[in-house]
């Protein structure tokens, strides 16, 4: 439905969908004159809302590619027959009643500051098309390439602190974490390389060899000159998108604090193996950094959780890294004062089958799995939602993706369905249908 301003129509056009404008019956049952219609066609045309002070000031997006069992970790059944449980053990955390899988120990400890929902709910389970969702919002359409949160973020609020607004570490995860639809001004600053390696080395973020600051400089003027000539003569996306590239990369490379944001060997060697000095732990303090300096928001991603086959292993060699630097993650940005306006979100494309397969594994499943959330405004120590006794589909509260991102961009401060502009001149809503779940919200 249009929302209008009643400063701007009459309370009778507020409830008008953009189609209904075009209805002659419409015209004849409001007695509209065509000068009304017009204009009130026009305020329909685009929903324009301003962003407003969320709670949260960032986000870190932590993704665990491949679908991740909600049996094995924030969703076991320990009552259920061991066919669907699995032979894995769980662990209490700090909420009443309340168990995690046996391998987040660390995490079950830090639970009163988390959001679990053990009842989201989508219907993909190849996983691209669950990956998608998971980025936009959004069901793939054949029709649209649906821009990513972060590049919306990027979008609507723009730099902060010489900063890129949208990062993914150590790399674009996959084509659904870019602009899509949006100009490709806005897709992600990604690192080029791992901050767990040695050595590690953000691309193209420091002078090249015998360059100086002045040799920098009049570079960077020349470069003006030339844009601003074509720029008089040319008007497209790409050129735009170069431009905005261009003024970031300068800003970036011409900013200590940009710089200092990336380092991460500025962190104290107990900070650093608190994390973890591992995969996890790098990937997880550098997004502390991030946010802390002015980045809107990180992805990161970490692991693979594919398991059709010997899901036992798979979890007891990847989650122990995951469960030191999460629970570390969730206590340095609460100790920091930061953890009240940065928005964590842990998610994967989908779950995994109730019972264990032929392999000892479990397959893809979508029909109900879990994301964790913290901070920025979301309710701590609490469950949405619940799946049934055996993890097979939603039994309380069930979650959609619209409804997921609808309450994230809200704590963001970005109305959801605000409509943006797509080639041809089609305005596409953020999210298309979502509620803002304010039982999410504290």
């Amino acid at each position: 439905m249009v929302k209008v301003s009643p400063n701007c129509a009459p309370a009778h056009f507020q409830a008008l969908s953009r189609r209904g404008f075009l209805s002659v019956g419409m015209l004849a049952g409001t007695s509209l004159t065509l000068p009304h219609l017009l204009q009130q066609q026009a305020l329909a045309d685009l929903k324009d809302y301003k962003t407003f002070q969320g709670t949260a000031k960032s986000i870190i997006h932590i993704f665990l590619p491949g679908g991740i069992a909600h049996q094995e970790s924030f969703d076991p059944k320990p009552n259920a027959p061991i066919e669907y449980r699995g032979e894995m053990k769980q662990v209490q955390t700090k909420l009443p009643g309340v168990m995690f899988g046996e391998t987040l120990t660390k995490t079950a400890e830090v639970a009163d500051k988390l959001c679990i929902i053990r009842s989201m709910t989508h219907g993909e389970a190849a996983h691209e098309r669950g990956t998608h969702n998971m980025f936009t919002g959004y069901r793939p359409s054949p029709a649209l390439q649906y821009p990513s949160i972060g590049s919306v973020i990027s979008h609507e609020f723009g730099p902060r602190n010489n900063l890129p607004p949208y990062v993914c570490v150590p790399n674009v995860p996959n084509e659904y974490a870019g602009s899509g639809y949006l100009s490709s001004a806005f897709a992600p600053f990604a690192l080029g390389s791992d901050p767990a390696s040695n050595g590690f080395k953000v691309r193209d973020l420091n002078l090249p060899g015998g360059v100086d600051d002045a040799r920098f400089e009049s570079r960077r003027r020349m470069l003006d000159a030339v844009n601003g000539h074509f720029a008089q003569r040319e008007k497209s996306d790409e050129l735009t998108a170069m431009n905005t590239f261009y003024d970031r990369a300068y800003s970036l490379i011409s900013s200590s604090q940009a710089r200092e944001a990336f380092d991460i060997e500025k962190e104290s060697p107990e900070i650093r193996d608190q994390y973890g000095r591992n995969t996890a732990g790098a990937r997880m303090l550098l997004a502390r950094r991030l946010v802390e300096s002015g980045v809107r928001l990180v992805n990161l991603t970490y692991g693979g959780w594919d398991h059709h086959t010997n899901i036992v292993q798979g979890f007891k060699s990847q989650m122990p890294q995951f469960d030191q630097a999460f629970s570390m993650l969730i206590k340095d940005l609460d100790q920091r004062g930061l953890l009240g306006e940065t928005l964590v979100m842990v998610s994967s494309e989908f779950g995994r089958t109730p019972k264990i397969n032929g392999t000892a594994g479990r397959d893809h499943y979508p029909k109900v799995f879990s994301v964790a959330l913290a901070g920025g405004g979301i309710k701590q120590g609490a469950v949405y939602g619940s799946s049934n006794a055996v993890a097979s589909e939603p039994d309380e509260n069930p979650l959609g993706i619209e409804d997921l991102f609808t309450t994230v961009y809200h704590a963001l401060g970005v109305v959801a369905d605000k409509e943006l502009m797509a080639p041809g001149d089609r305005p596409i809503e953020i999210v298309d249908g979502g509620q803002v779940v304010k039982e999410l919200l504290a």
